[in-house]
């Protein structure tokens, strides 16, 4: 598949290679360059993990590249309107600001927020833990709470790290149940996926079979064998319901996992009182259908049931998380091809660090926030928390953030409140590519590099890739004036938290950093690894070290094929690591040494979740969309992206429609108690009754954005009806989904 901008009537003067910033399929890209500039972009058929795939968004990094509105030098605020100024100059601001608030409110005065663009930046994914350390507060918030913590947390207690996730083995797979997710337009969702629309086609074509479960009939559920329709909110009910049928039907089957696994027994126990025929009402889906489903996934030899956003953001995320894997444990399907298996991370992966096989596990509520009493999860807070811990006066009132290429004014619920807030700082830094809806509140704006300029690693999403690989891209143009590095940055506030000023030497500090790092983790052995590092600094030297010390490796000499950068920069279409194998229990890091299959704080969950089977459900409520063209808010400010029908509509069935009077192109109000907003009704019998869907990251009709595009075209804001204090209580993500609403038709003249 290719798409490109006017073919050029010139030979290109370079071929360049870049992984795809945009979402977490991570395609390889081929871009043709002319006189430091970008003129074609289309799938590097040569790629050893996306073998040519991209989708529309890859087209729009030459936009992003070229976009007048991206920020390209720092701005300071002086008497409320931003003004350019030098990098010096920028950070001699942020030297003189931050240490006062710092002195007069602690460590906690100060706040971090990071969006999700972090995660495809290598230089802030790898110098955030160092910046966070060098201010050692504990309000640090970022878009995973919005997002995907209940993933998480279910995962640690069951495997022992954050981000063991089991992914999919779609290209063995042969009966694939997908819950709650929509990888046709995501291409996997801690699941890295590219062209899922190709392998879902294989997979069929193999005789194997597709079923979707959602409150939608989504793109996915479009390319499937079977679509049903799940109450939003109900999913616990669905999964505990197909969880006793196992048990029920004797069809559980732990295999080789039964002597690595604990709480079998626990689960059998907790899951008794939820048969499919109890809960069938309440999920919308018969207890024949739930039953059946069961069969198929204990008796098809390569089966997993996935499930993504919709199983995480809504009130019982964690518990759906953690029954989802415990599923594919209950029929054998865990660690096994075709199955849900654990990808082998060439770096950075804490399952591959380490004792094999036994671990510290994770922790929880170590720590709470100072208003709500949320517990800390994976060393955040919830988002969700961070305007009243702005707003809410007395000691630990935080006084000051750091945004990092986040926009929770459209992201979070509630961003009216955040930002109010955000104007009641002391100070605010805002690390952004554009002036947005959060960045305009900043003191001081210092904006990244462009992808085209940076050097990138997929940190994170090789953890979740459905295949095993290894690729770097080196930066493709190169840059103007005097743009630093982002891990710069984020060492130079570092060193001014620490009292080291503006003007520290960073590559010092960088060294000094280093060392203490390879000392903790290598002891006697430090001073010669720092040696072999030699020549290298920042990211890429942090990248070096990760990978020849992982496990493909070349153990600094010990395994001489092993993996290096220097390899891995060698190959531009990146080196195949081949499929993913059985980990169990290698890739384990609980204290037991086991598969935790009933941790007590989710068996203690169950009886909140008994609880609300008892209630009836809404009459009518709102679930989220994702869409292809806009996986984040920013990418509504690129024409390429933006063009086409509009999108920001509320999809409404027809008898949904008529029973409340709104017709299709039309204005409704949608109300959820005293939040309300204007939206446009679309009908669409892709819709479950009683259920509309309003895609989100919209709503950019905020005074001093300077997103010329997107403000053309605003839309509504989904965030807006939502209530900030609505959180899973066990992970601390946001409820954005299954909310009950009022809709009502809006005349012309209202």
């Amino acid at each position: 598949m290719t798409l490109s901008t006017p073919v050029p009537t010139t030979v290109p003067a370079a071929v360049a290679h870049r992984i795809c910033p945009f979402c977490e399929a991570c395609c390889g890209l081929e871009l043709d360059l002319e006189e430091n500039k970008v003129v074609r972009i289309r799938g590097d058929a040569n790629d050893v993990f996306s073998r040519g795939f991209l989708c529309p968004k890859a087209i729009g990094l030459k936009d992003l590249h070229d976009d007048p509105d991206r920020l390209r030098t720092p701005l300071i605020k002086r008497n409320g309107v931003f003004e350019p100024a030098s990098w010096d100059e920028a950070y001699a601001e942020i030297e003189r600001r931050l240490p006062p608030v710092i002195a007069a409110g602690g460590a906690n005065a100060v706040a971090t927020v990071l969006g999700n663009p972090v995660s495809h930046k290598m230089s802030l994914m790898l110098y955030f833990p160092r910046l966070a350390r060098a201010l050692g507060t504990r309000n640090m918030f970022s878009a995973s709470s919005v997002d995907q913590v209940p993933k998480m947390l279910s995962v640690g207690l069951m495997f022992g790290s954050w981000l063991s996730v089991p992914v999919p083995d779609i290209e063995r797979c042969d009966f694939l149940l997908v819950l709650g997710a929509n990888p046709m337009v995501s291409n996997g969702s801690l699941w890295t996926v590219p062209d899922f629309r190709g392998k879902a086609k294989a997979l069929r074509a193999r005789g194997g079979q597709l079923v979707v479960v959602d409150p939608r009939r989504t793109e996915t559920a479009d390319v499937a064998d079977a679509h049903h329709f799940i109450r939003p909110g109900a999913d616990v009910f669905f999964l505990l319901g197909i969880a006793h049928a196992l048990f029920d039907e004797n069809l559980v089957r732990l295999g080789r996992l039964a002597d690595h696994t604990v709480g079998l027994e626990q689960l059998e126990a907790a899951v008794r009182e939820y048969a499919p025929e109890l809960v069938a009402a309440r999920c919308g889906i018969d207890a024949a259908t739930m039953r059946q489903l069961a069969r198929s996934l204990a008796n098809t030899p390569r089966a997993a049931i996935y499930g993504r956003i919709g199983t995480c953001t809504q009130q019982f995320g964690t518990l759906c998380s953690w029954l989802i894997d415990a599923i594919n444990v209950l029929t054998g399907h865990l660690d096994e091809e075709g199955g849900a298996m654990f990808p082998k991370a060439a770096a950075f992966s804490a399952n591959t660090r380490g004792a094999p096989g036994i671990g510290r596990g994770v922790t929880t509520g170590r720590y709470r926030s100072r208003v709500s009493g949320a517990a800390e999860v994976s060393g955040e807070l919830p988002v969700t928390c961070l305007a009243e811990e702005i707003d809410t006066p007395g000691p630990g009132q935080v006084r000051a953030l750091i945004a990092i290429a986040a926009n929770p004014v459209l992201s979070a619920p509630n961003g009216a409140r955040l930002a109010k807030a955000l104007d009641q700082l002391d100070f605010m830094v805002s690390l952004d590519i554009y002036l947005n809806e959060t960045s305009r509140h900043a003191d001081v704006i210092l904006p990244g590099a462009s992808p085209l300029e940076d050097a990138h690693y997929d940190v994170t999403f090789t953890q979740f890739s459905h295949r095993n690989h290894a690729r770097f891209s080196a930066p493709v143009l190169a840059r103007a004036g005097e743009q630093p590095d982002e891990w710069q940055s984020m060492m130079r506030i570092a060193a001014i938290a620490k009292g080291l000023g503006a003007r520290a030497d960073i590559a010092a500090l960088d060294d000094e950093q280093m060392q203490e790092d390879l000392a903790r983790a290598a002891g006697p052995a430090a001073p010669a690894l720092m040696a072999a590092l030699a020549g290298q600094s920042g990211a890429e030297r942090m990248l070096d070290l990760a990978l020849r010390s992982g496990p493909y490796g070349d153990q600094f000499g010990k395994h001489p094929d092993g993996l290096t950068l220097a390899r891995l920069k060698a190959a531009p279409s990146g080196i195949d690591l081949g499929p993913m194998g059985r980990r169990i229990p290698e890739a384990l890091r609980t204290p037991s040494g086991k598969i935790e299959l009933a941790p007590q704080v989710l068996l203690d969950d169950l009886a909140r979740a008994a609880a609300d089977l008892r209630t009836p459900a809404p009459d009518l409520v709102i679930v989220g969309r994702r869409q292809l063209r806009s996986n984040n808010s920013w990418m509504h400010n690129l024409p390429v992206l933006a063009k086409g029908a509009y999108r920001c509509t509320a999809l409404v069935h027809p008898a949904d429609a008529e029973r409340l009077g709104l017709l299709d192109g039309a204005m409704a109000q949608i109300r959820n108690g005293e939040r309300a907003i204007e939206v446009q009704v679309e009908l669409s019998a892709q819709m479950m009754q009683g259920v509309v869907s309003l895609p989100h990251g919209w709503g950019h009709n905020l005074e001093g954005t300077q997103m010329r595009v997107a403000a053309e075209r605003p839309g509504v804001n989904l965030n807006a009806l939502l209530d900030e204090n609505l959180r899973d209580p066990l992970s601390g993500n946001a409820v954005l989904s299954g909310i009950a609403i009022e809709m009502r038709p809006l005349t012309a003249g209202a």
